[in-house]
């Protein structure tokens, strides 16, 4: 570990600190899904895991869900100006496209870059947000290096429940969101939810001065959405179902050009129709039929211009067996999943087909998780396994070790893009060690992980290619360590509920000896509320050290701190407002080199149903 021994030290230290007042804001009653692909107490997933719940998602007010991920810790994120423009999310310091994204179980994304679009997910629908942190692959497949994240809708619940907000805010920001779910019981149960949303903001400058991209203009976006969900019971232990998304987003972006307007129309839809089977007391059988589409183009409205577009999609089966085998529990999965895409470019498609196992265990003190998984597609066959300790002290002291390799396929345009991909290009290669110390307690709770991930066969782009022509292309030559120490807590103090979160990381490129493009080797978040009857006023603070724009580490940006506060009052059980002020300091920072970022902004919303 290239920390210091000091650094080491100081961070075990602090460890042991948080572990007498704060830790991770997970109970220990939480159910997580993600970690095994089925429903688990916290107290029994040994894979380092956050969730994120429907109150931190209600009071973040406008924005993304790139700025609540931010505020997580292990976390960065890097965006081109307001919230409707690029945004790349880095977990543990893995790339972008190093990270799995899944809707409702529905993985998301573009086959041309490999990264999900955070700028076109909505808000106005999510339940909750599911964390994984380290090598999925084994469960997930391609790209899983960095971990998984998953975004849950809402679904319908006993009874019917009618949620609706209203909004507005600084950047001429405007937001409003209706919905409404429930279930009827009886023999043949039905469930359903299905909501719809809009948002709407002038933004600001995507660029700053000074650059030749640079246009003075207000670069706004404008987001429509709609999703639902329902479910029938057939009979007891069988239900089918059907569920989509469907989001539409507008947004303005600088070229340079002040005499017209520049943009991007983007489209992300999901659509799924499931299946489960209580097939005999111990086997529970699930399948899924899915599709996911990721369209996008970029135009402008000065005549004549000409515009571009790239359109993928996904298409997965997937048939998972989960089989109990006394208390422990054996998962059998099949995936095929086919990619296309739609382009000037590129014209292509390919198909993946998976098995996968694995194996979870429970005696008395110690759970073990096993996994390994066979993908074959046109990149060639790949393997993955993992497999994970934890052992329980007892009052709530609880260690985990685990080891895990992963890939990251290449993608559509490092394999076929006219000039650049080439089709020789292999899969990237991972592997995980992690080490893990967990105690919950009554009031207070810790979480504290070491990883090191160790990259090989990265894709970078470089000149001149392996053919000898003098241009830049994607191949694979560069090697890369990610690193790190990551701590988080929570607790309650004299009715004040407290929370942080501390990462310190080196993510290396260790071909050239320079860190990873826009990622910090610290960066932090704390948090403090309390309630006053029914009133409850809060305090965000998210820190980040410096970064370098660019691979050579050549150009620098600054570290900033940002400050945010809000406050809900109650007026009855079903109506509240909320009132919130973002950087508060109005600090002028950078996420990316010469794009902007947004200064002090106010949100308030009134919202009924949504707690």
């Amino acid at each position: 570990m290239n920390f210091p021994v000091t650094r080491q030290a100081a961070a075990v230290s602090l460890a042991l600190a948080i572990a007498s007042s704060c830790a991770s804001a997970q109970s220990v009653d939480t159910v997580v899904v993600t970690a095994n692909r089925t429903p688990q107490k916290a107290a029994d997933v040994i894979a380092d895991t956050t969730v994120i719940h429907a109150e931190e998602i209600a009071r973040s007010g406008a924005g993304s869900v790139a700025d609540i991920l931010q505020r997580q810790r292990g976390i960065e994120i890097t965006r081109n100006g307001p919230a409707g423009t690029t945004t790349q999310v880095y977990l543990r310091g893995s790339n972008s496209n190093q990270v799995v994204v899944l809707l409702d179980g529905v993985r998301i994304g573009s086959s041309t870059t490999g990264a999900a679009s955070w700028n076109a997910i909505p808000l106005s629908s999510i339940e909750r947000i599911e964390v994984v942190y380290g090598p999925l692959s084994t469960l997930y497949g391609a790209d899983a290096v960095g971990g998984v994240i998953q975004i849950f809708t809402r679904k319908g619940v006993a009874g019917q429940a009618i949620s609706a907000s209203v909004g507005a805010g600084s950047n001429g920001t405007r937001q409003a969101q209706a919905g409404v779910s429930g279930a009827t019981s009886g023999e043949h149960a039905v469930s359903y939810s299905l909501g719809a949303g809009y948002e709407d903001a002038d933004g600001f400058s995507a660029t700053r001065p000074g650059v030749t991209a640079f246009n003075a203009d207000e670069d706004g976006y404008r987001r429509r959405d709609a999703n639902g969900r329902v479910a029938l019971t057939l009979a007891p232990g069988h239900e089918i179902g059907a569920q989509f998304l469907l989001s539409r987003l507008y947004s303005e972006y600088d070229s340079g050009a002040s005499s017209f307007n520049t943009y991007t129309d983007q489209e992300l839809n999901t659509a799924a129709v499931f299946m489960t089977n209580q097939i005999l007391p111990n086997w529970r059988s699930s399948l899924q039929y899915a599709r996911s589409e990721d369209k996008g183009g970029n135009f402008t409205s000065a005549a004549g211009s000409g515009a571009s577009q790239i359109d993928t999609r996904q298409d997965e089966f997937s048939w998972q067996n989960n089989i109990a085998i006394g208390p422990d529990t054996l998962q059998l999965l099949y995936s095929h999943r086919k990619e296309e895409v739609d382009s000037s470019a590129i014209n292509r498609s390919r198909i993946t087909n998976a098995y996968a196992a694995a194996y979870s265990a429970k005696r008395g003190s110690h759970l073990l998780d096993l996994s390994a998984r066979h993908d074959r597609s046109v990149y060639g066959n790949k393997n993955t396994g993992a497999a994970g300790y934890g052992y329980d002290f007892g009052n709530g002291l609880r260690a985990t070790a685990s080891v895990g390799s992963s890939f990251r396929a290449p993608t559509f345009n490092e394999l076929y893009y006219p000039g650049y991909g080439l089709p020789t290009n292999r899969p990237e290669k991972g592997r995980n060690r992690e080490l893990g110390l967990r105690y919950d307690g009554s009031l207070v709770q810790l979480d504290a992980r070491y990883y090191r991930n160790r990259l090989t066969d990265m894709i970078v782009s470089a000149t001149p290619c392996p053919d000898r022509a003098v241009r830049s292309c994607a191949y694979n030559v560069n090697e890369a360590q990610l690193e790190g120490v990551s701590l988080g807590g929570s607790t309650r103090i004299a009715g004040v509920n407290l929370r942080a979160n501390l990462d310190w990381q080196d993510p290396r490129d260790e071909t050239t000896g320079k860190r990873l493009a826009r990622r910090a080797k610290e960066h932090a978040s704390f948090a403090a509320d309390r309630s006053f009857g029914t009133v409850k006023a809060g305090a965000e603070w998210t820190l980040s050290g410096e970064r370098y724009d660019d691979a050579a580490n050549a150009r620098r940006l600054g570290g900033y701190g940002l400050l945010n506060l809000y406050t809900t009052w109650q007026f009855t059980p079903e109506l509240s407002l909320l009132v919130r002020v973002n950087n508060v300091a109005d600090k002028q920072y950078e996420l990316a080199r010469s794009y902007g970022t947004s200064g002090r902004t106010w949100f308030a919303a009134l919202r009924y149903g949504i707690h």
